[in-house]
């Protein structure tokens, strides 16, 4: 197993469990102990664990795993997701995206819908991701347009007022937010509030609100708010979605749609 392999699947068990013993974890991934130990203070080098006694805690209380490391995470059902949304969007459409896994699996479902055709342009895509801008730029049937700011490296998003001068001067057909909490009474949210704050932007200037979002979001509250639930046409989230939870979310008025 390569380090980036072992460095992913640490931090993934991480944010899962909260807490890692290195003697279990050197068991599970078949690696010795010793280089698990190594690893750990690597990754607390970069601020990204505390270290402790015998192993390693997440990094705050409100700990965000750097995309890169996020990738693999409830993947199938990010896959559906995606391709549910970009089921969504009609040809011709302006779509605006904000950066996360969900949404970068949106634009390759975009992508690779047969209906989108050469003829200039299909869809006009509005991002503040970095790494959706790039995988969509070589397309000649998208225009790509990218707001300014500044990127922060955990999403590869770009945040901060350099981006309401782009955004103040377009109209979206649809805006599709990825979040790390949407909940009836608190709304989608974000880690950061930057982050936060360019997306919601991207909400204000769209026809209709799409969240892209797996069951374990659901349900769930995060620091900075993005939008109230009010705002959402449409919830696109996996079959695991308890029946109650899906419920909730009809009752204040939005579409849910399990895939």
């Amino acid at each position: 197993m390569s380090r980036d392999a072992r460095w992913k699947a640490l931090l993934e068990l991480l944010v899962e469990r909260g807490r890692l013993e290195v003697e279990e974890v050197a068991a599970e991934l078949g690696v010795s102990a010793a280089t698990i130990r190594r690893d750990l203070d690597q990754l607390a080098e970069q601020q990204m664990l505390v270290r402790t006694r015998g192993g390693a805690v997440v990094h705050g209380v409100s700990y965000e795993l750097p995309l890169r490391y996020k990738t693999a995470r409830r993947a199938s059902e990010k896959q559906r997701i995606a391709k549910a949304v970009a089921d969504l969007v009609a040809p011709g459409e302006a779509v605006g995206l904000t950066g996360g896994t969900t949404t970068t699996e949106v634009a390759r479902a975009l992508a690779v819908r047969g209906d989108l055709g050469a003829d200039s342009p299909a869809l006009t895509v509005v991002t503040n991701a970095l790494n959706i801008a790039n995988e969509l730029a070589v397309r000649p049937q998208f225009k790509i347009v990218v707001t300014g700011g500044v990127a922060r490296p955990q999403s590869y998003e770009l945040v901060g007022p350099l981006a309401d001068g782009v955004l103040g001067q377009i109209t979206l057909d649809v805006a599709v937010l990825g979040v790390v909490a949407f909940d009836v009474t608190h709304g989608a949210a974000a880690h950061d509030e930057a982050e936060a704050a360019i997306n919601r932007l991207l909400c204000e200037r769209a026809e209709r609100v799409v969240v892209a979002a797996d069951s374990s979001k659901l349900g769930r509250r995060a620091f900075a708010r993005i939008c109230a639930a009010g705002q959402v046409d449409t919830l696109v989230t996996d079959t695991a979605v308890a029946a109650e939870t899906a419920h909730r979310f009809e009752e204040a008025g939005i579409r849910v749609l399990a895939v």
